[in-house]
C-alpha cells in the first residue's frame, strides 16, 4: 500500500531526533515496523541514533576479519551481527568460540566450542577424538568425538558479565549423533543437565539420543520417565538439547556453569558429536523474526 497517498498522521511530524528518540526505547523488531509506517517513520528507525542504542555498549572484541568490508551504518551492523555468529578474537576463545545478536532482543548470545568444555577424558584419544568442521557447517573450528567411556561429564563455564543485563536465558547442547552410537538412548537411564548462576541452580533429566527415538515413544516400546528432555533437530544439520535457563540480573556478578553428566555409573556410551553448548535467549514458539 502507498502511504504517500495519506496525509501524515500527527505523530510523523515531530522533528526525526524526537521520534529516533522514542524509538531508541523499543526493541529492534519495533524498529523494524516502524519503519514501514510513513516515510518519517523510516528515517527515524533507521538512523545510527537507534541502533546505536541496540547494540551493546560491551561488545566482545572480534576475530581480525570477521566484519569485513565494515558495515555502513549502525543498523547494518546489528542486521550483521543478528544474521550469524562471528568468531571472538583468540584472547576469548577460551571461554567461547563465536558470539551473536538476539535479532528480537538484542541479547548477547556465545557458542561456547567444544575447546573452551571441560570433558572428562577429552584429551586422551582412546575415549575422545577431535574432528575439524568445514565452516559452512558449523560455528566452530572443530568437535569432539565419543569414542568409549564409561564416565560421561561435559561441563562448561562464563562469566557472567559477559552476558547481557537483565535477560533470560537458555543453555543448548549443539551435537550429531553417529550411526555406530551405543549406550546413549532410552535404553539406558537418563542423562542429568544442570545450569546455575550464583546459588540458583536448576537440575533436569535428558536423553541426547531421543531425537532419533521418537518412534518408539509413540507405538509404546520406550516408556521416558516424567519431564526427561528430549533434543529437537536444527534446519542447520545439527542437533540441540535445552539443558537449563536462568535470568542474568542487573548487577550480577559470577559464574554461569553449565554441564551434562550420567546419572548412573557402569555402562559404555559411544558416538556423541559436541560441537559446543550455546547460551542463548530461549526462543518463543511462535515469535516472528525480524
Amino acid at each position: 500500500m502507498d502511504t504517500t497517498a495519506f496525509p501524515a498522521c500527527e505523530i510523523a511530524r515531530l522533528p526525526e531526533q524526537v521520534l529516533s528518540a522514542v524509538i531508541s526505547l523499543t526493541a529492534p523488531r519495533d524498529a523494524c515496523r516502524a519503519a514501514v509506517v510513513s516515510p518519517a517513520f523510516r528515517a527515524a528507525a533507521d538512523s545510527d541514533a537507534v541502533w546505536a542504542c541496540f547494540l551493546p555498549r560491551d561488545l566482545p572484541p572480534l576475530a581480525d576479519g570477521e566484519l569485513d568490508p565494515a558495515p555502513p551504518s549502525k543498523k547494518a551492523l546489528f542486521m550483521r551481527l543478528s544474521a550469524s555468529p562471528v568468531l571472538l578474537a583468540d584472547s576469548l576463545t577460551v571461554q567461547c568460540g563465536s558470539t551473536w545478536l538476539d535479532r528480537k532482543t538484542g541479547a548477547k548470545c556465545y557458542m561456547m566450542s567444544a575447546r573452551a568444555l571441560h570433558i572428562s577424558w577429552g584429551e586422551t584419544p582412546m575415549y575422545w577424538r577431535w574432528i575439524p568442521l568445514a565452516k559452512s557447517d558449523s560455528r566452530c573450528k572443530e568437535a569432539v568425538m565419543l569414542r568409549n567411556v564409561c564416565w560421561l561429564e561435559i561441563r562448561g563455564k562464563m562469566h557472567s558479565k559477559m552476558l547481557s543485563k537483565n535477560s533470560g536465558y537458555a543453555a543448548y547442547m549443539v551435537f550429531k549423533i553417529d550411526g555406530d552410537s551405543f549406550g546413549l538412548d532410552m535404553d539406558y537411564p537418563a542423562q542429568e543437565a544442570s545450569v546455575s548462576i550464583g546459588e540458583r541452580k536448576s537440575r533436569r533429566p535428558v536423553c541426547v539420543e531421543g531425537c532419533r527415538r521418537r518412534s518408539r515413544i509413540r507405538d509404546g516400546r520406550v516408556r521416558l520417565p516424567v519431564d526427561v528432555q528430549l533434543p529437537q533437530e536444527r534446519s542447520d544439520g545439527w542437533t540441540e538439547l535445552e539443558m537449563g535457563e536462568f535470568y542474568n540480573e542487573e548487577g550480577e556478578d559470577g559464574e554461569v556453569s553449565i554441564s551434562l553428566m550420567e546419572i548412573e555409573e557402569g555402562h559404555w556410551e559411544r558416538g556423541l558429536i559436541v560441537q559446543g553448548i550455546e547460551i542463548r535467549p530461549k526462543k518463543e514458539s511462535n515469535a516472528e523474526e525480524v
